[in-house]
């Protein structure tokens, strides 16, 4: 037996125990309410975008409204979820944690929901569509049709509609945020599929304001169009005579989506392309002027883009399916 201070002396050479991390007192007790579920979505999405401004188009929510968001989760969850401030944003290793078990959480939301439309030979639940903000839909266009015929067949399907750019509208399609999206480029990756919808002409126009609005077509030469200032146009839309011409332009400028372009142009210091039929109002009123040269325009062409799981495959299926037969 060791002596009295045998035992002390062992004692001080044992590694004092690792303190053990005890729960809250208080916090999520593990029942999730429709609330909750719109909170994690919000989160996910600030997550994988890197930020709350990033997340803004996505959600369609003003930064202060999202913030809101993230606070009333973090209060319901009872942790810090993310750092954010002039440091830049980040997860806390509570907030890691929580996103992955989120990723799950709807993951297995969406795998139930596609288990019960197999057996029950039915379409249920939400089918989330991405467009791009630069696309002007007119006409009887398939998407249009198909987007008639599938909530006629299918009523209890939830539409849910929005507007992103093309680089965000392809990362939600890609990372199973949008069920499908229209995209600008076609993709050939085995995991993504593509079905061609409508093609788009823009034309080249100028403001009242500008120097070539009153001037003849006919003294308009590559020149003309060379010193004057041009939006920057995207390398998805394309022309034989603009791919000759693009070299030699002025680009000075930049707008993502139509409505920004347009201000541009009609401020009278740039010239840009439009879709043809989103300016008829503004050629009416002798606000803006078609500059021809030559039937100098750009094509768009515009893809619907899935990336069947077995999570959203069966919708993403039938909606495409569909719109193959409206095309």
């Amino acid at each position: 037996m060791l002596s009295e201070t045998g035992s002390l002396l062992l004692s001080r050479l044992r590694p004092a125990p690792t303190p053990r991390r005890l729960p809250r007192a208080s916090g999520f007790q593990g029942r999730i309410a429709e609330v909750d579920l719109r909170l994690l979505r919000v989160f996910a999405c600030v997550a994988q975008h890197g930020g709350f401004a990033a997340a803004e188009l996505a959600l369609g929510k003003s930064k202060s409204s999202i913030s809101i968001d993230i606070a009333a989760l973090e209060d319901r969850l009872s942790m810090v979820l993310c750092h954010r401030g002039r440091a830049g944003f980040a997860l806390t290793r509570e907030g890691e944690g929580v996103l992955e078990a989120t990723t799950k959480l709807f993951n297995d939301i969406d795998l139930f929901q596609q288990r019960i439309n197999d057996v029950s030979g039915t379409l249920s639940g939400r089918f989330c569509l991405y467009l791009p903000d630069n696309i002007q839909f007119h006409g009887e266009t398939a998407l249009l049709r198909a987007i008639q015929i599938f909530t006629s067949r299918y009523p209890a399907v939830e539409m849910d509609v929005r507007s992103a750019s093309t680089r965000d509208v392809e990362f939600a399609v890609r990372n199973g945020t949008a069920t499908a999206g229209i995209t600008l480029y076609p993709h050939q990756q085995p995991e993504m599929q593509a079905t061609a919808l409508f093609s788009e002409r823009s034309n080249l126009y100028c403001g009242a304001r500008h120097p070539l609005f009153d001037r003849p077509e006919e003294t308009i030469d590559i020149a003309s169009l060379a010193e004057a200032r041009m939006i920057s146009v995207s390398d998805a839309a394309s022309s034989p005579r603009w791919d000759e011409l693009r070299p030699s332009m002025n680009f000075t400028a930049k707008a993502d989506n139509i409505d920004s372009r347009a201000l541009l142009i009609l401020s009278g210091m740039y010239i840009g392309f439009l879709p043809e039929l989103f300016v008829t109002q503004m050629i009416q009123q002798d606000r803006l002027r078609h500059i021809a040269f030559n039937d100098l325009h750009l094509v768009n062409h515009f893809y619907f883009l899935i990336r069947p799981t077995p999570e959203n495959g069966l919708m993403a299926e039938t909606f495409r399916s569909i719109l193959e037969e409206t095309c």
